[in-house]
């Protein structure tokens, strides 16, 4: 398929502007991918791995509780059991642990007879950990994908692409792809069946797009085959998650990982054990795949009513004290830990702006999660107050720390100071930005145009979906979901045809500029723009634009 020019014309603004990029990143069947060992201190991971297999040790994998570290851990628990009978994991309990390495975890993983630790998605900070582990005699690898600090980073074979001196050709993978290219590894070393590996790739695409990781080079590989390899329908707890959450087996979307599946294999973590989720991938019973799933869509059901209450507690301490502020850092005394990274989420949304929430933990400390806007990077600007941390993780976008209570005033001094000059280069961003990516003329608003940017998907971070501007009256306003939460509306294009039009998040402003023209328009044109997209109902297709904005 031709693509529109101007689609083409957005593809190169992306840096996509030559025949072969444009038909690697345009293709159903991408080939990029790099030798796994590649990856600094991949070849002593190997043969540490190897060797304590044939020495009989038994091997734990170590993982998080999020989405990227349960794909993780199932997956590669799954790899090594060809190699071994001898393999468990331990995934640390959000409430009593938090992330990553821990001394007590490492206490009791030695004691249940482990010989060697492998860690996914996490341990990038934790020389002090692995030095204790070793201390046990745990021979200990580390596989993360988190921002590297070298003076935390551990002494052993440390396999993480975001390592400054690691050559990777890329240094954004998930923390699934980095256990992907370790299990690769092993493959090749150990001449394990490639179906091994191929059987996973379901996992290493709901992990690469849940861990909102650049969806460009090496990610989009994994994240197609993995969208392919998840609608074949192979993994039984997979099919009867997507069967109990309401979506159609064979046929799930890149949005529908994103927002169904990746939430409820969070679920498990944040509201009870993340060993829930883990089994749910792992299981080859049909009857314990309903049940887990079942058990899944019950805790997600949960984590979304404690989760908007929360936020709404939330929205009302940042509307009394902190609105002002750049950085919302906001106190929850009696939140569910679980939730405090979404919520978080829904408070940057909100007030467009990094949002970082505390909590008090058990032993009189506070424990942070943060997410932060476009243009704002996190984990920089938290870094730069490291001292105030006892322990501190994360990336661009997300972040996580354990502080004192009593240094809490000093971080609100240290984010209000530091800030400044991140505002001033991100608002630099914005402002050259222009309204929307893409301009197209009433004729060229189809079906066929809404087929072409689909090839653009999967999207997300670095791969935005393009946001299309049109001219047009609009007529038929409507307020539709809760409370009237949401704007519909028709727009009638300059050829006379209507598009159907939604808007989910900034309903007020649009309806507002819409009736500046008159009453439902007067016939006279507004610009707006968002995602087009086509749509089907009833075997009947059509037009749908989301509205992102309107002038």
């Amino acid at each position: 398929m031709e693509l529109n020019h101007k689609i083409l014309e957005y593809l190169n603004t992306l840096g996509y502007d030559t025949e072969e990029e444009l038909s690697e990143f345009l293709s159903d069947k991408p080939r990029k991918a790099y030798d796994p060992f590649l990856l600094l201190d991949m070849d002593p991971g190997v043969d540490l791995i190897l060797s304590a297999i044939d020495e009989g040790e038994t091997v734990c994998v170590y993982g998080d509780y999020d989405a990227d570290g349960i794909t993780s851990v199932a997956l590669l628990t799954d790899v090594l059991s060809e190699l071994t009978d001898d393999v468990f994991y331990y995934i640390p309990s959000r409430f009593d642990e938090g992330y990553g390495l821990n001394r007590e975890a490492l206490y009791r993983i030695r004691e249940a007879g482990a010989g060697l630790v492998i860690t996914v998605d996490c341990g990038s900070v934790s020389a002090e950990e692995v030095r204790y582990g070793e201390s046990l005699g745990l021979k200990m690898v580390v596989t993360d994908h988190h921002t590297a600090v070298k003076e935390l980073a551990p002494d052993c074979p440390f396999i993480n692409p975001a390592r400054e001196d690691c050559p990777y050709p890329f240094n954004y993978l998930a923390g699934v792809g980095v256990a992907f290219k370790l299990a690769q590894a092993l493959a090749d070393s150990a001449g394990l069946d490639r179906r091994v590996l191929t059987g996973n790739l379901d996992l290493v695409g709901i992990g690469t797009i849940g861990d909102i990781v650049p969806l460009r080079d090496e990610n989009r590989t994994w994240a197609k085959y993995g969208i392919r390899m998840l609608n074949l329908g192979e993994r039984k707890g997979l099919k009867a998650l997507a069967e109990a959450a309401g979506l159609k087996p064979g046929h799930i979307t890149p949005e529908q990982i994103s927002f169904v599946i990746v939430p409820h294999l969070n679920a498990a973590g944040r509201m009870e054990d993340a060993s829930v989720a883990v089994e749910l991938l792992r299981t080859k019973d049909d009857e314990k795949a309903r049940a887990l799933a079942e058990k899944l869509t019950e805790l997600n059901r949960q984590r979304r009513d404690v989760q908007e209450k929360e936020f709404q507690k939330c929205c009302a301490v940042v509307s009394e004290k902190y609105e002002q502020d750049d950085v919302l850092l906001v106190e929850a005394d009696d939140a569910h830990e679980g939730i405090t990274g979404i919520v978080a989420g829904k408070l940057k949304e909100r007030f467009s702006k990094p949002a970082i929430i505390v909590t008090p933990t058990e032993n009189g400390l506070l424990k942070g999660t943060g997410r932060s806007v476009e243009g704002i990077n996190i984990f920089d600007l938290l870094n730069r107050s490291r001292e105030l941390f006892l322990k501190f993780g994360g990336h661009s976008a997300a972040c996580g720390f354990t502080m004192e209570k009593d240094k809490l005033p000093r971080l609100r001094e240290n984010l209000k100071r530091d800030i400044e000059p991140m505002l001033e280069e991100a608002r630099c961003l914005r402002e050259e930005r222009p309204f929307g990516d893409i301009f197209f003329d009433s004729s060229e608003v189809t079906l066929k145009t809404a087929e072409q940017l689909a090839r653009i998907a999967p999207f997300g971070r670095d791969n935005p979906e393009p946001e299309v501007v049109i001219s047009a009256s609009a007529r038929a306003l409507k307020r539709i979901g809760r409370d009237g939460k949401y704007l519909s509306f028709t727009a009638v294009l300059g050829d006379g045809r209507e598009l159907r039009c939604v808007d989910f998040k900034n309903a007020d402003d649009t309806e507002a500029v819409i009736r500046s023209r008159g009453d439902e328009g007067a016939g006279k044109a507004v610009t707006l723009k968002g995602f087009l997209s086509g749509q089907s109902w009833n075997g009947r297709k059509y037009l749908q634009l989301q509205v992102t904005g309107a002038r």
